[in-house]
């Protein structure tokens, strides 16, 4: 996860400032986990995958992951 974080941000743009990268970097990650569907999961995004084991096992959470929804 580290090789693909730094090949699709650091090494693709140059950026003026910290937050620049940091504001690409949350945008890569909202992104990573919500769209790329991961073969180690069974074809399922990492919000599918939390999401599921939320419904089956409800009692491990503190709250629910749909209240962690990015804006």
């Amino acid at each position: 996860m580290n090789r693909t974080i730094k090949e699709a941000t650091v090494k693709k743009y140059y950026y003026k400032s910290h937050d620049n990268l940091k504001e690409h970097l949350q945008t890569f990650i909202d992104a990573y986990n919500f769209a790329k569907r991961l073969k180690t999961l069974n074809g399922l995004t990492v919000f599918d995958f939390i999401n599921k084991c939320w419904h089956t096992e409800s009692e491990k959470f503190k709250f629910s992951p749909d209240t962690c929804l990015p804006n």
